[in-house]
């Protein structure tokens, strides 16, 4: 049923015209609201966005360093039947690269400093198939491994942490000694520090060393590569290939895609971000019900004018739609609001908070301290299209018992006095 009328007045309602001090004061409430709307709809995006920027940088880091997919032995030997793998592997549309390696945990020494770290047996000429490390090496440090010369590449952090540079010399202690009449011995072997790589994440730069693969297998007594490592075209697929490999690759073999490797991170971050989504909706929903209280003192204002109109011959849902209009009005105005200026801070942080830093001369990520010193910001549709929905069912609930008080006067009571 169409509602001019009830169009017309609800939307002058809600500019509240100031004839008068009550008006005036009403207005007041009302603009209120719907800043407190706007303001809880921007801060949702933006917080949002900026967590989605942070999951994202470090997923683009950390995928710079591990693969899409791994399969590997169930028993840490060599892979049996690894080239029928790869080969099947290759012939899956979504994969872009394969590519063997081996890992294996051991100790990094010099002198007296002695640190764990996951050592990677990788062969240099296919490794930037399956991963970024590559691009982030010095001076072509991969290219310098070369089988037999028993070189290594460290990151960055413990490179810094055992105090080496290039051409320094390093003792790799292998887990699983030699047993000789003496007692058990450990494998030592020294490497010659040829490069460095910096990924961008810490728990990778301080804990990976990479050597050839050839090496690796002479090292941890190997007859060949322990597993493979596979890059997708599409990095959300990976569970889903990984589910099809599993069932159609030729061998027995373990196998897992990137979000079960770090299956815990992801896990802690989806929950923070579902927290604060709760957290800030709140403050939405103090915005939103702010207009019950707008709406009681307008249906107070204007009995008179509800009564005159109940006696012209309007029904009581026509009255009740009088102010849900004016309630939705707010609600409407303030989303909108809320939404431009969420999505222009999320789309210029990287220009906003640089320009705040050098104003109050402070650094909101210090580089010493977080992965990132640039806040990253990634405004989803997944996020904005539901807050917005939130925002104007809260707004329409919201005006709800006031429309249906307003829709409950008396004529005669409220004429009375008049």
């Amino acid at each position: 049923m169409p509602l001019p009328y009830e169009l017309q007045l609800g939307w002058r309602y809600t500019r509240a015209g100031r004839s008068t001090r009550r008006n005036g004061f009403i207005s007041f409430i009302s603009g209120v609201s719907m800043l407190g709307i706007a303001l809880g709809v921007a801060a949702l995006i933006i917080v949002l966005s900026v967590m989605n920027g942070f999951q994202k940088e470090v997923t683009d880091r950390m995928l710079g360093v591990i693969s899409h997919i791994e399969i590997f032995s169930r028993d840490g030997q060599a892979l049996a039947d690894i080239d029928d793998i790869m080969a099947a592997a290759r012939k899956n549309p979504e994969v872009v690269g394969v590519a063997p390696f081996i890992a294996a945990q051991a100790l990094i020494a010099r002198g007296e400093d002695m640190k764990g770290a996951l050592v990677r047996g990788i062969v240099p000429e296919l490794e930037p198939q399956v991963t970024d490390i590559s691009t982030t090496a010095e001076h072509g440090a991969l290219q310098k491994l070369v089988p037999g010369e028993f070189g290594i590449v460290l990151g960055i952090e413990l490179a810094r942490s055992l105090f080496v540079r290039d051409g320094d010399k390093v003792t790799l202690i292998a887990p699983g000694g030699q047993v000789t009449p003496a007692g058990v011995v450990p494998r030592l072997k020294q490497f010659t520090v040829v490069g460095t790589f910096d990924s961008g994440h810490y728990e990778y730069d301080s804990a990976l060393a990479m050597i050839h693969e050839e090496d690796a297998a002479r090292i941890f007594r190997l007859e060949g590569p322990s597993g493979i490592r596979i890059k997708l075209h599409d990095l959300h697929k990976a569970r889903q290939v990984a589910d099809e490999m599993a069932g159609t690759l030729p061998g027995s073999f373990m196998i897992r895609d990137w979000t079960r490797q770090n299956k815990t991170w992801f896990a802690a971050v989806q929950v923070e971000k579902r927290m604060m989504f709760i957290i800030l909706t709140l403050i939405v929903a103090v915005a939103a019900f702010n207009l019950v209280s707008t709406l009681v003192m307008t249906v107070t204002d204007k009995r008179a004018d509800i009564a005159i109109l109940r006696t012209l011959g309007s029904t009581p849902r026509s009255i009740m739609g009088i102010f849900v209009v004016q309630g939705a009005m707010v609600g409407v105005i303030g989303t909108l609001l809320g939404l431009a200026v969420g999505l222009a801070i999320a789309y210029n942080i990287d220009v906003i908070v640089p320009a705040l830093e050098q104003l109050f001369h402070a650094s909101f990520l210090p580089k010493d301290i977080y992965l990132i010193s640039k806040m990253p910001s990634d405004p989803q549709q997944s996020d904005i299209v539901p807050i917005t929905v939130i925002s104007l069912i809260l707004a329409f609930v919201a005006t709800l018992y006031p429309s249906w008080r307003a829709s409950r006067v008396n004529p005669a009571e409220a004429l009375r006095y008049e």
